[in-house]
This record gives C-alpha cells, structure tokens and sequence, in this order.
C-alpha cells in the first residue's frame, strides 16, 4: 500500500515539473514569433524604416544563437534550476523594457534579452531526464517540445488579438510575455526541485565566444540578407568570417582540455543527424506559420486570391487550429516514441509533413483547405518536436544534455531563420503588375518547397540514423543525491556505441 502511495505521489511530482517545464518552454517560441505580425507597425509608430525595423526579430534570433549552447553547459556544470531562474528572470527583463520602449534602439536591447529565453528548452529537457522515470520520459519529452509548435502559433494569435482595433498598441504585446515570464518564473520556483549532480568542469569561453562568432556571423546575413542583397559585399562577407570563426571553434574545441561541445559527441551520428532534422523542422515551422498569415491577408479583390483576413482573423481563423493541432499531437508523439523508436517517428513526422504541405500547394484557394493542411503540418512539426529530444538522450550521457539540446535548439533557430528569409524572398521575387505584392504561384513555390523540407526530414530520419535509434532512448537516470553508478555508465557506453 504505501509503495503503490509512494509512485503515486512520485507520478504527480512528475506530472507538475512537466506542466511547469512545458509552460515555461511554451514562452520560448511565443517571444520568437510574437512580433512578426507588428513589424509594420512598429514601424510606423517609432518612425524607422523596413530594413531598420527587422533587426526586432533578428536581435532575439541573435541573441539565441550565442547564449543557448552557453547556457546549457552552464545549466550541466552548476545546477539546471539557477540557471533556468535566471533565464527566466533575463526574459521577464526584457519584455518589460520591450514593452516600455519608445525608440528602436531600446526595444533592441529589450529583444535581444528575450532572446536569453532559448535556452529554457534544452535546460528543460535535461531536467526531465534527471527527475522524470524512464517509463514516462518520451511522454514528458513529447509534452514540453510540443509546447514549442502550440507557442509559436499562441505567439501570433495573441498578437492579433492584443492589437485588434482602430489604435493599435504594439506595447501591450510585449507586456503580455512579461506576465508570462513572472508565472512561468514563480512557478518554476516552487514547483521545480534542484536537480541532480552538478558535473566537474568550468566554461569554455575561448570555445564559447569563436561558437557564438561562428553562428552570428552565419545567421546575420541569413536573416538581413534580403535587404543586404545575397551577393552584396556585407553578405558573403559575413558567410566567409563565419567560416573562419567555424574553423577556429574546431580548432580550439580540439585543443582545449573541457571544451564547450565535444566536438565527439557533436559529429555521432544520431546527434549530427537529429541536428539536421532539427534545422529542416524549424524551417518548415516558420515557412508554414508566416506562408498561411501572409496568405489569409492577401486582398482577394486586388490580386485574385487570398482571403482578405485582417491580422486578427489570420491569426485566430487560419493559425490557431495548427498551434491547438500542435498541441494535441504532443502525447501522441511520446507514445508513439515509447513504442516504435524516435527514428521511426521522426520518419512519420516528415511523411506527415510532405502530404500537408503538398496539400497546400495543390489546394490553397479554399479557407478550409489551408486550415486542415496547416493542422496536418502541426501534427508532422509536433511529432518531429517528440522525437528528436529522445533520439538526443539515446545518444548522449547526462553531464551532456544540456549542451546537447542546446546545440539542437540552436539546429532550429538556423532553419526557421533559413524558412523566414527564403519564404521572404519568394514572395518578392515576383510581383503583381503594378502592385508590390506577390504573384499566386509564388505560394505554391513556397509550400513545396517546404515539403521540400519535411522529405529531407524523413531521408535523414530513414537514411541517416541507423536502426539503432529506433529503439527507446538509454536514459541514465540519476538520483539528485547520488552519484551515478557503474551500471547506469555502462548504459550510456552502450548507447553510444550503438553507432
């Protein structure tokens, strides 16, 4: 009886770190996409140009790159839940000075902290697998990454619906994070024990600055270089510094005693793959959520198609189904993950995701259509989101978790800048007679092109991880007061030798 007492409350204490966790992951990709509805109005109310204006979404985007693998080794060396606080203390921070800002250089600064919250998901994760038993880990994995598909769509209908009327006000979208942020801060607090064995060693900084080079560098000219021109001089002089601080991270990595990432670990293959299917993922993300708003809202009167939606009604109308859709397909991710293997899942996930991205390049000229397309893409990212934390933690012990996930998360921010600027240079490419808006086919050249995307994510789901990685992830798991013993090592051998 008291044993059966004992899983019980053991199970609850689960069910709330994964609740807490996931509403806290959730705030991540809700600070990702909630301003790019409102960069035209940012605009016109501080008085700046297009191009100045973008660097609001790019600011966080930077921001990410740099600070989430740091983040993540820091979270593995001193303790997952400070550094989580303190994440979440940074992100509350800069919602509210975003949300006083009057001028674009503050609400730079503003974006720029927000951007500190990326690292919340990999610290997640990594604590899920220290607290969460084995028996329920994919579960609670697929609960938390599917927080990251429903938020990116929460992040665009919140926005539509805090800026509905005759005088908009892009301040209060911002307020709404920073309220988020405190919750999610208060709740983690409580709800959230300090977790496991902080792990020897310190912080690679020469490794971590030449990483950080490396991805601003490399997502700079991604992100600008529609307005920069993709053969300008700042451009391509941005991809090839990028190679140069590439080649400096390896070289310091391979040289240092405890470098930042195990350059090892880094290129295993399930690791290096996983990453791949990461960058694919998040490219279709971003592709899908920014092709169906700008859709809804071309004027149907003036160009022939679209469906004349108001932000409000893009959002609310055509996006919120797919976010919902996202989140309702989590636990099916993680059963199916318990059940068949992430490798198989990740593979029905870019399956799924081929169909409604097809769907939509066939069929876009009818309201329904794109929104059952848009859920059947939902479902495909949050299965793909179920799978690649378990082929993760198959693949790699627990003093490398953090690091780990933050290397995939950062994966993601690569490709839904990559889906952000391609989907934007499409739709340039080739305008109406007399009107600065795309023509029609340059919709259905984007949808392919994300399904494009999700059939890389299922060659490099079926081609790319062997069929090791289709069975349960090896968990080590740690009690948070012992010192991990020779048996669960062997495990984690094990798991990395089956490569």
């Amino acid at each position: 009886m008291f044993k059966h007492l004992e899983v019980l409350v053991a199970e609850s204490k689960g069910s709330l770190l994964t609740g807490v966790l996931a509403f806290a992951a959730m705030i991540v990709t809700v600070m990702q996409t909630q301003a790019v509805p409102i960069l035209g109005l940012i605009a016109t109310d501080l008085g700046v140009s297009t191009t100045s204006v973008s660097w609001v979404t790019t600011a966080t985007l930077l921001s990410a790159a740099v600070c989430t693998p740091l983040l993540g080794r820091v979270g593995d060396l001193y303790g997952k839940k400070p550094t989580l606080l303190v994440v979440l203390v940074v992100a509350a921070i800069g919602s509210v000075v975003s949300a006083l800002a009057n001028s674009l250089g503050t609400l730079l600064v503003g974006r720029t902290l927000q951007g500190v919250a990326t690292a919340i998901f990999p610290l997640a994760l990594a604590m899920l697998r220290e607290q969460v038993a084995p028996a329920r880990l994919h579960h609670a994995m697929a609960i938390v990454s599917g927080t990251l598909g429903f938020g990116g769509g929460l992040g665009l209908v919140t926005t539509g619906l805090l800026t509905k009327g005759a005088h908009p006000d892009y301040h209060v979208v911002f307020w709404f994070t920073a309220g988020l942020s405190v919750l999610a801060l208060v709740a983690a607090a409580v709800a959230v024990p300090a977790t496991g064995t902080r792990h020897p060693g310190s912080v690679d900084l020469p490794g971590a600055a030449a990483l950080g080079g490396f991805l601003v560098l490399l997502l700079l000219p991604i992100s600008q270089g529609h307005e920069w021109g993709w053969t300008s001089a700042a451009t391509l002089g941005c991809f090839a510094a990028a190679v140069v601080f590439g080649v400096a991270w390896v070289l310091i990595e391979r040289r240092v005693a405890a470098p930042l990432v195990d350059l090892a670990m880094f290129t295993h293959r399930p690791v290096l793959f996983t990453n791949l299917a990461g960058m694919f993922v998040g490219f279709a993300m971003f592709l899908l959520f920014m092709g169906i708003s700008y859709l809804a809202q071309m004027p149907r009167h003036a160009t022939g198609y679209g469906f004349e939606a108001s932000i409000l009604r893009a959002s609310v109308e055509y996006l919120l189904p797919t976010a919902l859709a996202s989140m309702a397909a989590a636990p099916l991710g993680g059963i199916l993950v318990g059940r068949i293997g992430g490798r198989l899942v990740l593979a029905l996930a870019g399956l799924v995701g081929v169909a409604g991205f097809a769907w939509l390049a066939l069929a876009h000229d009818d309201t329904g259509s794109v929104i059952w397309a848009g859920v059947v893409v939902g479902v495909a990212i949050s299965l793909a989101y179920a799978a690649m934390p378990a082929l993760i933690a198959a693949a790699v012990p627990h003093h490398q978790s953090g690091i780990a996930n933050g290397i995939n998360s950062i994966s993601r921010t690569v490709g839904s800048s990559l889906g952000s600027a391609i989907i934007t240079t499409l739709l340039t490419a080739k305008l109406l007679p007399r009107l600065p808006l795309p023509q029609e086919g340059q919709f259905t050249v984007a949808f392919w092109v994300g399904a494009g995307a999700c059939a890389a994510t299922l060659l490099a789901a079926l081609f790319g991880l062997r069929r090791e990685s289709a069975q349960p992830p090896v968990t080590m798991q740690e009690p948070s007061t012992l010192m991990p013993c020779p048996t669960d090592s062997s495990k984690v051998a094990a798991g990395m030798s089956g490569d």
